[in-house]
Parts: structure tokens; sequence; C-alpha cells
């Protein structure tokens, strides 16, 4: 069992495979982002050891996020090396979905059940504005493919931004009454690259719930555990539900399982952290298992009780949320 200072027990690991992205989200990266250095980038042999270390932990639940994850050249082979680690229970992947018409079928093959996709308008000419690249229809093309693949249930992450897509709200809420699929809302976050968050751009989890339940009803689902960042809501008359990500305005951070290695190979306790702590510098040194097991016992030790978003004193981590996994 991994627990933390406060209590908390991880079981949940998010492994950021590469910091590489075919788009430039302005609420993850700058427009021209310094990618690292391919050598300084954790091989396959190294994340399947690091999974392996987090299993022996206590950790059972794995996702596989970016930058971009399917950037990764052979995602479907590492994929199935993390699948197959003895003691892994789940594991889930977050993408932007470009790369997905090609690619569920082989994530699929290679053991992949879950996956989010990052959507945040059904626009085209607001895609490139969000985005600042042109791949609504690739996106989209993606999406359907999951769809078609069989992945379930398949979440769709809106980020929320107020007077950028804010208006959509709605029209995502009705994908989930006429599709098989789950969108999820995310209050936007101080994670962008180009260091232009504010608070005024935020829209509270209330707001966003309140503009759906003025047209569609709403129950909460109570069952879903502490830990899951996502609160559910079914649509009274049946017809699917939504889930609701309040980062800023209604944290978890009191019962987060979760901790993170960023693309590079560094530990970190929180998304907002401000510090980290190296694994693959050990590694590459002939570390053994055991004392990489005790550098991660160190770092849980020390995870902040909180991402402190809403503190006075806030301050925003060095790295982008490309550099460092979302």
């Amino acid at each position: 069992m991994l627990q933390d200072g406060y209590g908390r027990t991880i079981t949940n690991l998010r492994i950021s495979v590469t910091d590489r992205c075919n788009l430039r989200c302005v609420y993850c990266m700058p427009a021209n982002p310094e990618w690292m250095p391919q050598p300084e980038i954790l091989s396959f042999e190294e994340i399947e050891r690091i999974a392996r270390v987090a299993v022996s932990l206590g950790i059972t639940d794995f996702r596989i996020t970016g930058g971009e994850p399917t950037a990764r050249k052979d995602l479907p082979e590492l994929m199935r090396r993390v699948v197959a680690v003895p003691g892994v229970k789940d594991v889930a992947m977050t993408t932007n979905g470009i790369l997905l018409k090609k690619l569920a079928q082989p994530l699929w093959d290679a053991g992949l059940r879950r996956i989010n996709i990052s959507l945040d308008t059904l626009r085209g000419e607001k895609f490139v504005h969000i985005a600042r690249r042109d791949g609504f229809r690739e996106t989209w093309e993606g999406i359907e493919e999951a769809d078609r693949v069989g992945f379930r249930p398949l979440k769709i992450n809106m980020v929320v931004m107020r007077g950028v897509n804010d208006d959509e709200i709605v029209d995502f809420a009705e994908m989930a009454r006429t599709r098989p699929w789950q969108i999820r809302y995310i209050e936007f976050m101080p994670l962008d690259g180009d260091g232009t968050w504010t608070r005024d751009q935020v829209v509270p989890a209330r707001e966003i719930l309140g503009r759906i339940h003025e047209k569609w009803p709403l129950d909460l689902v109570a069952d879903g555990p502490l830990s899951d960042p996502a609160r559910i809501f079914r649509f009274e008359d049946g017809k699917g539900d939504i889930g609701m990500i309040a980062s800023v305005s209604e944290p978890f951070c009191s019962a987060c399982d979760r901790i993170r290695v960023t693309p590079d190979g560094k530990l970190r306790t929180c998304l907002f952290s401000t510090w980290e702590t190296d694994l693959k510098g050990p590694m590459r040194a002939g570390a053994s298992d055991d004392e990489l097991r005790a550098i991660v016992r160190g770092a849980v030790a020390k995870k902040e009780a909180g991402h402190g978003i809403n503190d006075p004193d806030f301050v925003k981590p060095v790295r982008a949320m490309y550099a460092i996994g979302g």
C-alpha cells in the first residue's frame, strides 16, 4: 500500500509517453512549444519498468497521456506491454482523437478498453481558434472509429472557457442524450502554456449544470468513488449521463489517489506541483527496483494537501500541461 502524509492511498498512475502533439490547444501549450530531445523521453522498457514498480507498491490503475499519446511511435506495442504487466487492473488513455481513425482498432487489439477524447467545440472554425490547427474532421472521424471499435463508455472531454465555447454546453449535452457517449465538462485550469489563464475565464460547474438542467433536468448519480474527479449526473428521463470535473470550484484533493510521471521521467504528486522527483536518472544509473520504490515512497510522502488554485499565494507550475501529462 502506498500512502501519502495525509493518509490517502495512491492507486492511480498517469504516465505521459510524449510531450509532442499535433495540436496547440490554448489551454495546454504555447503556440510554439519546445519539444524535449528524444533521448530524454522514457523508452518503452523504462515505462514498462515504472509500471511494474508501481504495481508492486499497490497501484492498479493507469492512464496513458501526452502531449498526444498517439503521436508516440508504435503506441499499440507500448499499450500491450503496460496492459500485460501482472497486477494491472485498468488502463485508460486520453487523446485528441486525430489519429484514432487508424489507431483505435490496433489499440483495442493491444488490450485498451477505456478512452477519453478531447473535443472542445462542434464548430470547425472554432476548433481552429482553440487548437491552432485544422483538425476537426480528423477528430470526429477518430471518435466515430473508436465508437465503432467498441470503446464503452466512450468519454468526450470538453474544457469549458467563458467567451470561447461556453455557448456550446447544451449542444454537447445533447450528444450525451443521442449517442452512447459520456460528455465530461472540465473547468478551465491554470496550466496553459502561454500563461494567460484568469479566473474570469472559468465557467463553474454549478453554472454548467444549471444551463443543462434548464433544458433537461439532471439527477446526481451518487455511487462513484470519492477519488473520481468526475461527478456523474444522469438525465431524469434516463437518456444518458454527463460528467462534471470541477477542479477549480469544487476540488476533490482530499480524496486524490493519483500521481503522474512526465515524458522525461519525473514523478509529480500533483498536476500543479512546483517540484518533481527524478526516476529516469536513477534508472539509467542502475538503480534497483527496491531503490526506485524507496524514491517513489519518499516523494508520495510529501504529496501536497491540495492543488492550491484558490489560495491567494497560488503559484502556477513552471511547465505547461503538455510537458507534464494532462
